[in-house]
């Protein structure tokens, strides 16, 4: 519950009409500046303003005030109230919109529908605060000024804030992955260019084994090239 009663200027008025409680006792009850409960008891402030008085509606208590009233350093404290409010009930449906802004509605729709095809039409009605046969229209082109819409961002437009935007795509997104189509040929992933023949270090060896073939062959061909020459 507020520290502050109901209707403080009122409450401050009966106050001062019907108690003798100080200028700062009345200012700290209604958390109003004293100054100002001044003001009012002087006829400069809260002209025309009826009192109500706080004892009927259950915020003070006659012995609260005749505390106050004995002792000027006391402060009056605002009962709890006996009345439990129910909770107010969650709105739904789609958001108010001005209606300075509802013409601008169908160009946010062609927005989201070109830049987020990923949405509902739920998403974007909580988002624009439209309807769903103003959607399918604008999305089927049936729109009685389709031909000139243009598509604007609704945060531009301030139908709706960025963090809203973001949930709504993120959600979207959530609940529909897009999938990773074909795209043709690519590179081949860098582990599979990078790795090393299995089979390159068994043909070296091969090769180291028959250095000594190959120089023996050489000799071999020098020693007949030699002894040709000397017949």
């Amino acid at each position: 519950m507020s520290n502050a009663p109901l209707m403080p200027k009122a409450t401050a008025v009966w106050l001062l009409d019907n108690t003798a409680l100080t200028f700062d006792q009345v200012a700290d009850f209604t958390k109003m500046h004293p100054l100002e409960v001044r003001a009012i008891a002087d006829g400069d402030a809260a002209q025309g303003i009826k009192g109500m008085d706080p004892l009927s509606n259950g915020q003070l208590t006659r012995e609260e005030i005749e505390k106050g009233e004995k002792n000027p350093d006391y402060r009056l404290r605002l009962q709890e109230s006996k009345v439990v409010l129910p909770p107010q009930p969650k709105r739904k449906g789609p958001r108010y919109t001005p209606v300075s802004r509802r013409h601008e509605r169908p160009s946010a729709i062609l927005w989201l529908l070109r830049s987020h095809p990923e949405l509902k039409d739920a998403q974007i009605m909580r988002l624009v605060g439209t309807t769903k046969s103003t959607i399918a229209s604008v999305r089927d082109r049936t729109h009685w000024n389709t031909s000139q819409l243009t598509p604007i961002d609704p945060v531009t437009l301030g139908l709706c804030s960025q963090i809203e935007l973001d949930f709504e795509v993120a959600r979207a997104a959530k609940e529909k992955p897009i999938d990773a189509a074909y795209g043709g040929a690519t590179l081949l992933p860098a582990s599979e260019t990078t790795k090393k023949d299995e089979f390159e270090p068994a043909e070296r060896s091969s090769d180291d084994l028959n250095v000594d073939a190959v120089f023996a062959k050489l000799k071999t061909l020098g020693g007949k090239k030699q002894d040709e020459e000397e017949e």
